[in-house]
């Protein structure tokens, strides 16, 4: 599984993945010729290397992956990660995705972590 940290992608967390699987596969925007690219570009860059694309931005990001979609273009998928959660459980869940997810299960996908933010609540 290979991915691509958003340029304001908490770095506690991909320290925390790389800890605990330094095989891991990540790159960060700020490391490649898109640094500082506009939400678009990065995810055709994304999408160019295959890789799922791990987010913070919640306003903007899906939208723009969900209009890849609408549009055909090519999407391995979109881990958003809210800002409040708790390092240690996104660390957990990221491992969890890693080691029992095949990549091919977030194409077209933006799916919200923690994990558990997905769970549907009494009401909802």
């Amino acid at each position: 599984m290979r991915f691509l940290a958003d340029e304001n992608f908490d770095g506690r967390i991909l320290r925390g993945i790389r800890r605990e699987n330094a095989r891991v596969d990540i790159v960060r925007v700020q490391d490649t010729i898109i640094y500082q690219a506009n939400d678009p570009t990065v995810l055709e860059w994304a999408a160019q290397e295959n890789r799922i694309l791990l987010t913070h931005d919640i306003s903007t990001m899906p939208d723009y992956a969900y209009e890849r979609v609408r549009a055909g273009k090519s999407m391995p998928g979109v881990l958003l990660v809210h800002r409040d959660a708790a390092i240690g459980e996104v660390i957990e869940d990221l491992l969890v995705v890693i080691g029992a997810s095949e990549p091919d299960e977030y194409e077209n996908q933006v799916v919200h972590l923690p994990l558990s933010s997905n769970v549907p609540r009494p009401g909802q």
